[in-house]
């Protein structure tokens, strides 16, 4: 049995989850991985050695049961409506469980008034997580994920077009991190508490880049040139709603088009790149040309063919 201390990560099956339970297994740290159903994900963190609990996060029956037992824990809301109400639960089962740390994920655009429902929700969670006495906090607030720009990969591997609505082509406007290097810096604040209590750290990617260098970018890990178009964000929408990808709520993206606008106006390009991979999470933030390969790798239905 492990000395060291059992830690509970919510939305366990999730972009950042995944690989924060993995690297904390890696490190030796016992995982208690929340996830809300049984499948091929869940699967890979047993095999790995997580303890996988199955429940409704949004429950607090369920989320007490998650914590017992578990000194530190990964808050991650999920991409889906009542964020807030998940934050809560959490909360109050924190302060039930006597949680001796937590590291929240929390987003760059943060603020009271902003437009997006989903970002004035983080801030109050925030806000609400920061008054439990007694319980450290360590905040990751994230920017643009270079998972999104994933989102249309299939469109550049068929039709060699990156269509988004990230305004002027040239404009470097974001640092995109993987969610393996925003992971690494989550499990580094979590192993180390002492260290990091209090502190907010900005996980990026290496470089600034523009929506042409994004495309050439996954232009070279697809094996074929890919040309960035700018379009409508009513656009972006309706081809979402068409063909939404798995991980996305309606809301969630509902959502984008408010982040994209931040995004033409450069909000996601201030004060990045940052260290913050590198100083916590203690290795080289990947670059995005690597984290396209990586995603291209484990989809054989972008593989060029002569039917395709």
């Amino acid at each position: 049995m492990s000395s060291r201390p059992k830690i509970l990560v919510t939305s366990a099956a999730g972009k950042t989850g995944l690989p924060t339970t993995l690297q904390l297994l890696e490190k030796g740290y016992p995982v208690r991985a929340f996830v809300r159903r049984l499948d091929h994900r869940s699967q890979t963190l047993e095999r790995a050695g997580a303890e996988i609990f199955v429940g409704n996060q949004y429950a607090l029956r369920d989320m007490l049961a998650a914590m017992q037992g578990v000194q530190r824990a990964y808050q991650c809301a999920p991409t889906a409506p009542n964020g807030l109400h998940f934050n809560a639960v959490f909360i109050a089962a924190a302060h039930a469980a006597a949680l001796e740390h937590v590291v929240t994920l929390s987003q760059w655009l943060s603020s009271r008034d902003h437009p997006s429902v989903f970002t004035r929700e983080v801030y109050l969670a925030d806000i609400l997580i920061a008054m439990r006495p007694g319980m450290t906090v360590t905040t990751v607030n994230v920017g643009w994920f270079a998972d999104n720009y994933l989102m249309v990969l299939d469109m550049a591997a068929h039709l060699g077009l990156l269509a988004m609505p990230l305004g002027e082509g040239d404009a470097k406007t974001n640092a995109p991190p993987s969610n393996d290097d925003i992971a690494s810096v989550v499990v580094g604040a979590l192993c180390d508490p002492a260290r990091h209590a209090g502190k907010t750290y900005r996980p990026t990617g290496p470089e600034l880049l523009s929506p042409n260098d994004i495309a050439a970018a996954v232009g070279k890990a697809l094996g074929r040139r890919v040309r960035y178009r700018n379009i409508s964000e009513k656009m972006m929408l309706k081809a979402l709603r068409a063909h939404p990808p798995s991980n996305y709520s309606e809301a969630a993206v509902s959502q984008l088009a408010i982040y994209a606008d931040e995004y033409r106006r450069g909000t996601f390009a201030v004060n990045a790149p940052t260290a913050d991979v590198h100083n916590i999470g203690g290795r080289q933030p990947k670059d995005f040309e690597t984290i396209v390969r990586e995603a291209v790798a484990e989809r054989p239905d972008l593989r060029p063919s002569f039917a395709r």
